[in-house]
């Protein structure tokens, strides 16, 4: 099964070493699934990753080691699912981004596992037909 890769796991994985210059099991996870290729990314992902890169050489650097993965095409029934979604759970009293539920509404859409750190998806996967990566993590 194809994995869509959700900006804090890319942070982690990016993020230099620890002290110990040791890599992280979430990096490792990734590194696994890219070597495999089961990584799928969106357009807000990517522009998430990218966003706030101070030093210019560092921000191509990244863009072009993401060039490697191809974006999921959005659609507009994405983007209205997404919002559907978050009224779903908003009546469930959870809250949650826009790019959260577009996440989860392209995922469902693809049949693809979300590997995410965030614990919202936890809440959201009790409302919402999404499938975790891996499951026990979150």
């Amino acid at each position: 099964m194809k994995i869509l890769v959700d900006t804090g796991v890319w942070s982690e994985a990016l993020r230099r070493k620890s002290k110990e210059n040791e890599v992280s099991h979430v990096a490792t996870t990734l590194i696994e699934l890219i070597e495999e290729q089961r990584v799928e990314i969106i357009g807000p992902i990517r522009q998430e990753l990218l966003s706030g890169i101070r030093i210019k050489h560092h921000y191509l650097a990244l863009r072009d080691k993401l060039r490697n993965f191809t974006d999921i095409i959005l659609l507009s029934r994405d983007y209205e699912r997404a919002a559907e979604m978050s009224n779903i759970c908003r009546s469930e009293g959870i809250q949650g981004s826009p790019t959260d539920f577009l996440i989860c509404s392209v995922s469902e859409r693809h049949h693809l596992s979300i590997f995410t750190m965030d614990r919202d998806f936890s809440h959201y996967a009790k409302h919402l037909p999404i499938l975790l990566f891996p499951p026990q993590a979150i």
